[in-house]
């Protein structure tokens, strides 16, 4: 795979920062080449628990955990893993935590692998049905901003928030063999 270097990534060094910024303690994430720039930093913060989780729906439970201990964290996934998140959304919207989720897309534009198009083309829906506010990112200025707007929304209202960075915004991605 290639990702088309059109698009500069400049906005993946905004990720972690920006989090930081908004007193984020906890990280969980499952490996995803879009977030790595910011898994990277998470692991090597000495101030900041990262957790790579199984499977994405785990990181619903570890964030509600935190909270509850007292401190902020975000999970951080491929829109892939909303599928796997579907029924435990449930708990936060019952909890009423708060919940920040940072999304890069598949199944987007430009999209190679057809396995990724159904839930690619589905998780804004889906996220919006199970009462999740988003944004959606598709230029590298409009990162930071998502993410500090939501993280408000989510801390200071208790609501379950998601930035989804698009596959604009990644970059284009071609299949080699």
């Amino acid at each position: 795979m290639h990702t088309d270097d059109r698009n500069t990534n400049n906005w993946q060094g905004l990720v972690f920062p920006t989090l930081k910024a908004c007193n984020i303690k906890h990280i969980a994430y499952v490996p995803d080449a879009g977030h790595t720039v910011a898994i990277n930093a998470a692991i090597e913060d000495i101030k900041t628990t990262s957790v790579m989780l199984t499977t994405e729906e785990e990181g619903l439970g570890y964030l509600a955990g935190a909270w509850l201990g007292g401190e902020r964290g975000a999970l951080l996934l491929q829109s892939s893993g909303i599928g796997n998140c579907i029924n435990t959304l449930a708990l936060q919207s019952c909890g009423r935590f708060p919940l920040l989720m940072i999304i890069t897309m598949r199944g987007d534009w430009a999209e190679f692998n057809p396995w990724q198009n159904p839930m690619g083309q589905a998780t804004e829906a889906i996220l919006k049905h199970m009462g999740v506010i988003t944004w959606r990112a598709d230029k590298a200025e409009d990162v930071e901003k998502l993410i500090r707007g939501a993280a408000t929304m989510a801390f200071d209202g208790d609501s379950a928030c998601a930035v989804i960075l698009g596959q604009q915004l990644i970059g284009e991605k071609e299949w080699n063999n």
